[in-house]
C-alpha cells in the first residue's frame, strides 16, 4: 500500500475500532463503573452483569475489556458475543448459548457469553436465557448490555449485578477527539471539536463516527464539515426558528423550518431531539419552557407512531406561536 492509499483517512480502517480501549483503565468518563469493574477483575470473580444505559458510552468496551484483561490474548475463545435485536427467538437462548455454555475448556473457571441489546428479547426468550443462567453458573458468567434496563424480567435482574452508565462528559469526548485527529494527523479548528461534541450528545461512537466523515474530505475539520457531514441543525438555527415562532412570527419560523427538512435535508425526528436539547438556553421563563417540553413531547410521540413529521412541527411552531398572541 502506497504512503498516497495511507493518508485517506477511513479508507484501510474504521476508527471506532482502531482506536477502542483495550483495558478497563483505558475506558473514558465512566470511572465509577469502571472501579466496580476493577474490583470483580482483580478478584478473577465475575458475577452475572446488566450494563445499562443509551449507545455509545462503553457497555461493549468494557465488556470485551474484561475479557481482555481474564484471558489475555486467547479471550476470543472464551468471550461470546450475540446481539438479541438480530437474533430475538428463543432458539438463540436454547441453542448457541447452551452450546457455548457446554463446551468444554481448561485454564479458567468460567468464559463469558456477552448479550447486546438483551431488552430485545421476546419475554420467552428472558425466561429461557434465566434457566439458562441458572444451569450454567458453575461455569459462564452472562454480560446483558441494554437500553432500558426496564424492558428485562426481574428474575433477570436479580440475578445481575446492575451498572448504569451514563452519557458520557463533554470533556472526555472532546479530549478523545482530539487525541485520534492528532494520531491521524488531521487538522481540526476549535469549533469542530464543538461541533463533534454537540452532535454526538454523549455518545462516543457518534464523535468517532463524525469525525471520521468529516476527515475522508482531507480539508480541515471545522464546524460547518461537521454539520454538513452528520445532517445535523446548527444550535443558532434551531434557537432561530424557535425564537420567531415565540414571537409570534409563525410564517418566518415556519421558512426557517422548511429550509432545514428539504434544503439541509434533516429528519423530522432529529430536529425533534434538537429542539428538545436546546429548550433551556432559550432564556425562557419556567412557565413558557414546560409548555414547550410539553409540546415537544406531544409531537415526539405522534411522529413515532406514525404521523407526519412535517405536519407535526408545523403545528408545534403554530402552537408556540399562537401562545404568544393571546
Amino acid at each position: 500500500m502506497s504512503e498516497t492509499d495511507q493518508s485517506q483517512p477511513g479508507r484501510e480502517e474504521i476508527w471506532l475500532e482502531k482506536y477502542r480501549p483495550q483495558t478497563l483503565d483505558e475506558v473514558v468518563g465512566q470511572d465509577t463503573i469502571v472501579e466496580r469493574l476493577e474490583s470483580y477483575v482483580e478478584r478473577d470473580d465475575l458475577s452475572h452483569m446488566l450494563f445499562a444505559g443509551p449507545a455509545g458510552v462503553g457497555k461493549t468496551t468494557c465488556s470485551v475489556a474484561i475479557a481482555r484483561e481474564l484471558y489475555g490474548e486467547n479471550w476470543q475463545e472464551h468471550f461470546l458475543e450475540l446481539n438479541a435485536s438480530d437474533e430475538r427467538g428463543i432458539d438463540v437462548v436454547r441453542d448457541r448459548v447452551k452450546s457455548f455454555a457446554r463446551t468444554s475448556f481448561g485454564g479458567h473457571n468460567y468464559r463469558i457469553i456477552f448479550l447486546d441489546e438483551a431488552d430485545a428479547l421476546t419475554s420467552d426468550a428472558q425466561s429461557a436465557l434465566r434457566r439458562t443462567m441458572e444451569q450454567f453458573s458453575n461455569n459462564v458468567r452472562f454480560i446483558l448490555s441494554c437500553n432500558y434496563s426496564s424492558q428485562i424480567i426481574d428474575p433477570i435482574q436479580s440475578r445481575c449485578a446492575v451498572f448504569r452508565f451514563s452519557p458520557l462528559p463533554d470533556e472526555a469526548i472532546a479530549q478523545q477527539v482530539r487525541y485520534i485527529a492528532r494520531e491521524q494527523g488531521i487538522e481540526m479548528t476549535d469549533d469542530g471539536v464543538e461541533a463533534l461534541v454537540y452532535v454526538a450528545g454523549g455518545d462516543m461512537r457518534a464523535a468517532i463516527n463524525g469525525l471520521q466523515a468529516a476527515a475522508v474530505t482531507g480539508a480541515v475539520v471545522d464546524e460547518e464539515g461537521v454539520f454538513e457531514i452528520t445532517s445535523t441543525a446548527r444550535p443558532e438555527d434551531i434557537e432561530e426558528m424557535v425564537t420567531l415562532a415565540l414571537a409570534g412570527d409563525f410564517t418566518a419560523a415556519r421558512s426557517h423550518l422548511d429550509r432545514l427538512l428539504t434544503e439541509e435535508g434533516i429528519a423530522g425526528g432529529d430536529v425533534i431531539d434538537q429542539l428538545h436539547r436546546s429548550v433551556w438556553e432559550f432564556d425562557l421563563a419556567d412557565e413558557a419552557a414546560v409548555r414547550l417540553l410539553d409540546r415537544i413531547g406531544e409531537a415526539d410521540y405522534r411522529i413515532t407512531t406514525g404521523a407526519n413529521e412535517r405536519i407535526q412541527l408545523e403545528a408545534l411552531l403554530a402552537s408556540v406561536a399562537l401562545d404568544r398572541q393571546c
